[in-house]
């Protein structure tokens, strides 16, 4: 049941030995050694070097099918793998297992006037069910995120990448099988039935113990509603760039260039453009002229609109819409405070960023522009787990509760007491 099939079945049959295999693994997974993990994780790169050929094979059929429905330009981006990406993948892997084991850090530690010894200390959040679309990377990059904080996972990939992400689990699996951990440590789903999203939202048997699900609205309005089990969510990136003055030209070009058009379908890519009113004679057509030319549609307002001919009328809809696509809506603001207010009231709470030379003004956007990652002078495309040093993630959580932002190995953990005592009773 580890090799994925496009089956019809009692979908619940199908599913309920997934988390059973899972919750065992995790058994050994949460008390295996460093070693053991990185012995494991180190296979799994080299399998999937291994099996490149396989996976692009897989790859190509996907990307056949997807290219036959009709996919979107940004659609199929997210979608293809050549070898660079494939190098990715198996890089990554190793960057994981190059980082400290989450697993055992002591938090804090105390001891109460009564001679208590009190110690919190990581561990390992159990069994995760990540469900993802389009992405096959997704793959790798949540086994090898799972296995090193010492949890099992089930994973459930989009239908559009359903061969990639099978062959890219049988190499994990073999390098798995090398290390000698158990095979229910990283499962996939073995169908594309949607009713087998609905039983991990169930749960399986009190098995799963965190959904993270990553990918467009209504996977995650989905998943939000219907889970019985925490979920970490991870939703649209809706992402912001503001140009506030004082702010050089030329940075705020290259930034937006790359925020926009570096790769249009990924989470990280800015949606929006809001440019300073003290900045409109002097930075707002250069900025909208370098999109247009470089063929990325630009939707504005009035002022917007004025500044180049070729602009369309922006709705407010737009303004709530991630494009994931050669498109930006644009707006001229007010100064600092309408700008924050637009971010907060229109944006994803992903991403955001602010392009200035006024520190002030860039400490007053960080603090009050409520999203998960902020920035100031530097690309949004840098809302990944691999830029901020944690290897890979599983997804960008864009809600308040236990991870926010890149969910990395730290986030994969919660913790437990351990308390140290020498006899004492509670009076």
């Amino acid at each position: 049941m580890n090799r994925p099939l496009d089956i019809q079945a009692d979908i619940a049959a199908v599913m309920a030995p997934l988390g059973r295999a899972a919750r065992e693994a995790a058994h050994v997974l949460g008390t295996a050694s460093r070693e053991q993990k990185d012995t494991a994780l180190f296979a799994m790169a080299r399998a999937i070097r291994r099996h490149a050929k396989a996976i692009l094979a897989a790859n190509a059929e996907d990307v056949a099918d997807a290219r036959a429905a009709g996919a979107t330009a940004a659609n199929i981006d997210r979608l293809v793998l050549d070898d660079k990406r494939i190098e990715g993948m198996a890089a990554g892997i190793e960057a994981v297992a190059a980082l400290p084991d989450p697993v055992g850090r002591v938090l804090a530690k105390w001891t109460q006037p009564n001679g208590l010894e009190f110690e919190r200390v990581a561990v390992p959040l159990g069994v995760i069910g990540v469900i993802y679309e389009s992405r096959p990377n997704v793959t790798a990059d949540a086994a090898a995120l799972t296995l090193k904080s010492g949890n099992a996972v089930i994973l459930r990939g989009g239908s559009d990448s359903f061969r990639s992400s099978g062959a890219i689990h049988a190499a994990l699996l073999a390098g798995i099988a090398e290390a000698k951990l158990p095979a229910g440590a990283v499962q996939i789903v073995p169908t594309k039935d949607r009713d087998a999203v609905g039983e991990m939202l169930k749960g399986l048997d009190g098995n799963l113990d965190v959904i993270v699900p990553r990918g467009g609205k209504g996977l995650v309005a989905r998943v939000q509603t219907e889970a019985r089990v925490p979920v970490f969510a991870h939703l649209d990136g809706n992402n912001h760039i503001y140009v506030h003055a004082p702010c050089d030209l030329e940075l705020a070009k290259t930034v937006l260039m790359n925020a926009k058009l570096r790769r249009t379908g990924v989470c990280g890519a800015a949606e929006t453009l809001l440019v300073d009113r003290a900045l409109e004679k002097t930075h707002l057509q250069p900025l909208v002229a370098m999109l247009l030319d470089a063929g990325c549609a630009v939707r504005g307002d009035a002022d917007v609109q004025g500044s180049d001919q070729r602009v369309t009328p922006v709705t407010e809809d737009d303004y709530r819409t991630e494009f994931l696509d050669a498109l930006i809506a644009a707006r001229v603001v007010d100064g600092l405070d309408q700008a924050v207010e637009h971010v907060n009231t229109y944006g994803s709470h992903h991403t955001d960023a602010i392009l200035t030379d006024d520190k002030a003004a860039a400490a007053r956007f960080l603090s009050e522009v409520d999203s998960a990652i902020v920035l100031h002078n530097a690309s949004t495309q840098f809302a990944d787990g691999g830029e901020f040093g944690f290897g890979a993630e599983i997804g960008i959580a864009t809600g308040r509760m236990h991870a926010r932002g890149p969910v990395g190995l730290e986030q994969l953990t919660t913790f437990k007491y351990r308390v140290h005592g020498t006899g004492q009773t509670r009076p």
